[in-house]
């Protein structure tokens, strides 16, 4: 079947509603009508949300076809949204019998596609049936990856300095040149001294860094805020945090009037963020960041662009983006990282001190809680080693 074509009346009512919010024209997406979100407002969805949307509208072409979906379900696309329709789509979903391709039916979706479903589900929902509440599967949270113990991040600490000094390092043929090392050692540094995400370490700018090296200036992603105080929205308001991101999920007909009136004002009491937060960088950080700074402007005063000057991380090498030099995306900056670490390890197995890193930097990120410093601080250049604690 061509794509856009489907067999059920159901989903091709479907598929049009969905093209209002997700034009597969590509003429007209700037137009594209916007779709419920948190809070009761409304947004327009981006394109990685618009392939999600046409993934979950083919897998409900795929299950009206079974025989556990209800007869209904491929007459309206509103019965597409009943609790059993629902159910019997879910099941045939997580079990991978809705995959697009046929060397792929009956292998399991893994869980974060579950909450992705889960999410589009909701869109849909809101879209086609908004005067109705709709039961959504429970996707339980996944199983976060042990984080990095004390003890070894001590013991990164002592050696983050010579590490950073030291020659290209090598093992057995594989190894990393002392440009790709540096970068990676000042990423881990800032990492374990400021809890930064990959998005928020890809952020940095060169003027986020205090004179002396002394702080790093971290601006937490403002949209990203109430979700992370979720705990403190829920004590406030006096309910479960589950409540608090179904609330603010866009979901928030699934609970009482009154639930959703204490959980809004709980939001609006909200202090808020400071737009960038400093914090001190420790010994080791602040050497292996001169290191990377050092091999930085070598690379950028080479580049015949401007893309990477005020970036703080930079690629090593020509790529599609470009010439050595140019600024380096979150993804890139998750790359890097995984191949900077991965031959770390590598290269440092066995000697004494030294237990692997996490190659995931979310598993680094987690093991800290980073205590932000003043700005009094930093401009006195006073801001000293820090706080950092262990989770």
């Amino acid at each position: 079947m061509a794509r856009g074509q489907y067999a059920a009346a159901s989903v091709r009512q479907l598929a049009a509603v969905v093209e209002e919010v997700a034009p597969r024209d590509p003429d007209r997406w700037d137009g594209r009508q916007p779709v419920p979100a948190a809070m009761g407002t409304r947004a327009r969805v981006s394109r990685d949300r618009a392939k999600q949307l046409w993934m979950v509208v083919g897998m409900l072409d795929r299950a009206v076809a079974r025989e556990e979906m209800p007869p209904g379900a491929s007459r309206r696309a509103a019965w597409l949204f009943t609790d059993r329709a629902l159910a019997a789509f879910w099941d045939l979903a997580v079990a991978g019998e809705l995959r697009a391709r046929a060397e792929d039916v009956g292998r399991p979706l893994p869980l974060a596609t579950h909450r992705i479903v889960r999410d589009v589900l909701g869109i849909l929902a809101d879209l086609v049936v908004p005067e109705r509440g709709v039961l959504l599967p429970v996707v339980e949270p996944p199983e976060l990856k042990a984080t990095v113990p004390a003890r070894d991040r001590a013991a990164l600490y002592r050696g983050l300095a010579d590490l950073a000094s030291a020659g290209p390092l090598a093992r057995d043929g594989i190894g990393m040149s002392s440009a790709e090392r540096a970068r990676v050692l000042a990423m881990v540094g800032i990492v374990l001294d400021a809890g930064t995400r990959s998005g928020e370490l890809a952020a940095l700018r060169l003027d986020d860094v205090a004179p002396g090296l002394k702080a790093v200036g971290v601006r937490r992603r403002p949209q990203r805020a109430p979700a992370d105080r979720t705990e403190e929205i829920a004590a406030a308001a006096e309910v479960h945090p589950a409540a608090v991101r179904s609330v603010m999920s866009g979901h928030a007909y699934q609970h009482s009037e009154a639930v959703q009136q204490r959980i809004l004002a709980a939001v609006a009491a909200l202090e808020p963020l400071p737009e960038v937060e400093w914090y001190a960088l420790r010994e080791g950080t602040r050497i292996a960041l001169a290191q990377w700074l050092q091999v930085r402007e070598r690379v950028v005063e080479a580049l015949p662009l401007e893309g990477g000057r005020s970036a703080l991380w930079v690629t090593l090498r020509a790529s599609k983006v470009g010439p050595p030099g140019v600024t380096l995306r979150p993804s890139g900056v998750r790359t890097a990282y995984t191949k900077g670490v991965t031959a770390l390890n590598f290269v440092m197995a066995g000697r004494y001190g030294w237990s692997p890193l996490p190659t995931r930097m979310e598993q680094l990120r987690r093991a800290v809680e980073a205590e932000p410093v003043t700005v009094e601080a930093v401009s006195t250049g006073v801001a000293g080693e820090g706080v950092v604690r262990s989770r």
